[in-house]
């Protein structure tokens, strides 16, 4: 275990001091006022961290605080990470972004695409052409999540008890051939719809590397880089600092709820959202892809393979607000906003709903995390909390606007 650590000064960085100082006020007042329990922040220029902040608690009953080395359910976040092992078998010529996902999984060499109807009630028509590995990269497969509730294919995944995108007592092999028996939402390579696509991609990864997702990720990821506490599971040693997960109630304030069931090896393993980590992980990850995919002398991709990955790769140059005909996507904070390869890119930051440098990309997850890299400024930021909201809310934009506001240099 590696604690992360304030390494230079803000002024050294080109950050300025009173800006930090209202940024972490203003998030320890949500603490204070009961909407998250205690926080992690952290921003690093040119790969040295220059402003670490940690407040509140990681578990309030027990009175235990947020340390450097709290440990957070990242969730979602875990996506960029299994986007990262599939490039890698790119590199290695053992598969290619334009290979048919029914090559190595074939479950999916017939898919349907939804045309009407009410679910169970669809119908369908044979899809125009097959699943690609990078429509799973960029969510443009045409899969979806039964928890949006917004349209008969979402009702299909429910019905087969993939409500929480896996059904109960099944393996990662078994769900993803459970996947590929629904229709797809749309043509592959036509819209964007965030989904469960980076299971699939975790189970391609297990099928052509011939290793299981959680023994890849610590064999050729986290090993090399020194990722020492990204796991699938905690340890007896590692217990004691993992952060209590909570959820916002109806009346305001929040309360513990269930989490992942981080005691031993999950039944599933998912590249879409099951890992557990550290700030220092999430920092050395981020790094690594600010550096462009080499740190500290361990090269895990290509300079231009991680170009690839955070450049826009939706259909015609669009963003997310206008790739996706679901009306959840049509909000002002997907605007100017692409998606690459497994993480979200600034496209066009004059219409981003927050100040962003061009390039800037990154992920979050939805117990309240986020990390995300902006190229031309050499930063990387990182924020850890465990709170599940019920709907919107404004950390990230508060975080991305306070933090640019702390930018002189």
């Amino acid at each position: 275990m590696v604690r992360l650590r304030q390494e230079t000064g803000p002024d050294e960085a080109g950050l300025d001091v009173k800006a930090l100082d209202r940024l972490d006020r203003h998030f320890a007042r949500e603490v204070d006022e009961g909407r998250l329990p205690g926080f992690l922040v952290a921003v690093a220029r040119r790969g040295r961290v220059a402003h670490l902040t940690t407040y509140g608690h990681r578990d309030v009953a027990a009175g235990l605080p947020v340390e450097a080395d709290t440990l957070f359910r990242i969730y979602s976040m875990t996506k960029p990470v299994t986007a990262v092992a599939v490039l890698m078998l790119v590199e290695e010529g053992l598969l290619s972004l334009d290979d048919p996902v029914a090559r190595y999984l074939p479950a999916f060499a017939e898919p349907r695409v939804y045309t009407g109807g009410s679910a169970p009630d669809v119908t369908t028509r044979p899809a125009e052409g097959p699943v690609l590995v990078r429509h799973l990269m960029t969510h443009t497969a045409g899969l979806t999540f039964g928890f949006y509730h917004a349209h008969p294919v979402d009702a299909l995944y429910r019905a087969a008890g993939l409500e929480s995108s896996v059904r109960p007592g099944d393996d990662l092999a078994a769900t993803v051939d459970l996947y590929a028996s629904l229709p797809l939402q749309f043509e592959p390579g036509t819209e964007w719809n965030y989904s469960v696509a980076s299971n699939v991609l975790g189970r391609l990864v297990e099928v052509v590397s011939g290793r299981p997702l959680d023994a890849f990720f610590a064999e050729r990821i986290f090993g090399p880089l020194g990722m020492t506490d990204a796991v699938f599971q905690v340890s007896d040693e590692q217990v004691p600092r993992l952060a209590e997960l909570y959820g916002e109630q109806d009346g305001g304030g929040i309360t513990p709820v269930p989490g992942l069931p981080l005691r031993g090896r999950p039944k599933l393993l998912s590249g879409s959202g099951g890992l557990v980590a550290s700030a220092y992980d999430v920092h050395r990850f981020a790094e690594l892809l600010r550096r462009r995919g080499e740190l500290d002398g361990v090269r895990l991709l290509a300079p231009a393979t991680v170009d690839l990955m955070t450049r826009n790769h939706l259909p015609g140059g669009a963003d997310l607000r206008s790739a996706g005909s679901r009306p959840a996507h049509d909000v002002p904070g997907n605007a100017g906003v692409g998606f690459g390869l497994g993480v979200s890119v600034v496209t066009d930051p004059s219409r981003t709903q927050v100040p962003s440098g061009p390039g800037t990309f990154g992920w979050n997850g939805v117990a309240t995390t986020t990390f995300w890299v902006d190229p031309g400024r050499e930063l990387t930021v990182q924020f850890l909390t465990q709170v599940r909201p019920k709907g919107s809310h404004t950390v990230f934009p508060d975080l991305k606007r306070l933090v640019h506001e702390a930018v002189t240099g």
